[in-house]
């Protein structure tokens, strides 16, 4: 039973296989993962940010904020 544990490998294993052994799908896994990674935390940031400057904000203000209406 352990020579079938060992064959099998396990989670780094199939990461490897699939990820790692052509050099173009990492480097794509790479790039792809930096662009998500990169846009969760300017999405995150940015709501954190609104959050902690509620009622501050230009927006926020009576009458700054609002743009005048077209007749």
């Amino acid at each position: 039973m352990e020579t079938a544990t060992r064959r099998s490998g396990g989670v780094w294993e199939g990461l490897y296989k699939v990820l790692m052994r052509r050099n173009s799908v990492y480097v794509t896994f790479v790039i792809a993962g930096a662009f998500v990674g990169e846009r969760a935390v300017d999405y995150g940031v940015h709501k954190l940010w609104e959050y902690n400057n509620q009622g501050k904000r230009y927006e926020d203000i009576p009458g700054l904020g609002q743009r005048p209406v077209e007749e």
